[in-house]
């Protein structure tokens, strides 16, 4: 049986394990979990799924729930600096050992069953949580949610942010049939919130059909925004002047909105106070999404990667930063929607940096130039080496008042934020 004695290790291992680096498919990992935790015991739990904002809307719901007292679990991905991000008791990653030492315990009962990469960290969080006596652990959905691999767990409530076109080789092309896959976290008598305003009918349907509790946005719960507060309401329950979400952009209310409305689904069973809703509002932090970092040349991060979470990044930048020359740090990943991102952000950006960056994933300088040039984007600097190169070329030509922004991909911003660590 493989050991290593580093998280290093063990990573390097699974990346070359598995033939797939997505297979997508319940019967494996559910066969394996079945055998690392054959009584099924487990905290309760909301899956979070979406196109956008499962990390925001997790982050919201772990806020809340610390804020009262409980002990939670979160776990989220991609992460951005260290892989123990996407592991979290009570807001704190989980050390390396402890991920170590699960990732042996799967082993001992995987036999012959192959896993991938995010199975085993999937696996992994299950794992820990449910020998760390959690009151409630929160699971983020990697892809689709029909057949990912959290959709192991029978959660006690359900989350759909929103709905775009994104994974389209594994979830399909249209809105419809990716809604189709998300709704399958969904579960009978069982609470299943959708915070897209506009879901698509397959989402509602797969709800009617097995006789989940919906709740949607803008019928079922909605929110009111004032000058300086927002008004949260289902029915006769409300909560008045709440203050704003810390993390920025109009999607955030919706998120939010969503994350109280899967608070108040289970107040019977963890009960929360209207001081910790607003103090989880208050407090709650994300790397990566809409994080200004200040100074006389302002530096914006977002992780946004898809043409709906662009074009909410568009719309925050032209609220912000409206008067302001843009200078876009910018990379991809080559399976995602790069002509979409820059029909959405041409007009806005003055100034490109293309940045490669070291993944397997990333899309080549070649390709990226013939989406410019199909795009009739000319104000384009080439030639960078990496992340550092790119960033050095967008400062050097930004003046005080200047923003520069960093968007595209996760492995991008993860570059950017390691960088300004080591300063």
């Amino acid at each position: 049986m493989p050991h290593f004695d580093s998280l290093q290790g063990w990573l390097s291992w699974q990346e070359g394990l598995h033939p797939h680096a997505i297979d997508m498919g319940l019967e494996r990992v559910n066969s394996v979990y079945q055998r690392l935790n054959p009584g099924g015991l487990h905290p309760p739990a909301i899956t979070v799924a979406g196109t956008n904002g499962k990390g925001s809307c997790v982050a919201y719901l772990e806020a809340v729930y610390l804020a009262q007292g409980y002990r939670v679990g979160a776990y989220t991905s991609p992460h951005i600096l260290r892989y123990n991000e996407r592991i979290k008791i009570n807001g704190e990653p989980v050390s390396d050992t402890l991920i170590c030492q699960t990732f042996a315990r799967i082993e001992a009962v995987r036999g012959e069953t192959t896993l991938s990469y995010f199975e085993y960290g999937t696996l992994a969080a299950l794992d820990i949580f449910s020998r760390s006596g959690l009151d409630l652990q929160l699971l983020e959905v990697g892809l689709g949610g029909r057949l990912d691999a959290v959709n192991i767990i029978n959660a006690e409530a359900a989350v759909i942010t929103s709905i775009g076109i994104d994974h389209v080789d594994w979830l399909g092309t249209t809105r419809e049939s990716i809604g189709a896959e998300k709704a399958g976290i969904f579960r009978a008598g069982v609470p299943a919130i959708v915070g897209d305003p506009e879901p698509p009918a397959s989402v509602i349907m797969a709800a009617e059909r097995i006789k989940a509790k919906l709740y949607c946005l803008g019928s079922n719960f909605g929110y009111q925004k004032h000058a300086r507060s927002w008004d949260w309401f289902a029915g006769d329950d409300t909560l008045s002047e709440l203050p704003n979400p810390a993390l920025k952009g109009e999607h955030q209310f919706r998120n939010a909105a969503s994350a109280i409305m899967a608070i108040r689904t289970l107040s019977q069973r963890l009960p929360v106070s209207e001081q910790c809703i607003r103090q989880g509002l208050k407090g709650v932090k994300l790397s990566g999404r809409f994080q200004l970092i200040t100074g006389q040349i302002p530096v914006l991060l977002d992780v946004g990667h898809n043409p709906q979470a662009v074009k909410t990044l568009a719309d925050y930048v032209n609220e912000a930063f409206s008067e302001q020359r843009i200078h876009a740090v910018f990379s991809m990943v080559r399976d995602k929607d790069v002509g979409g991102v820059l029909d959405i952000m041409g007009g806005i950006v003055d100034s490109w940096y293309f940045a490669p960056f070291n993944n397997s994933r990333a899309i080549s300088e070649e390709t990226m130039r013939g989406f410019f040039t199909q795009k009739r984007i000319s104000n384009v600097q080439w030639g960078a080496k990496s992340f550092v190169d790119a960033y050095n070329a967008a400062s050097a030509s930004a003046k005080p008042g200047d923003l520069i922004l960093v968007f595209g991909s996760f492995f991008l911003v993860s570059d950017c934020l390691a960088e300004f660590n080591k300063t």
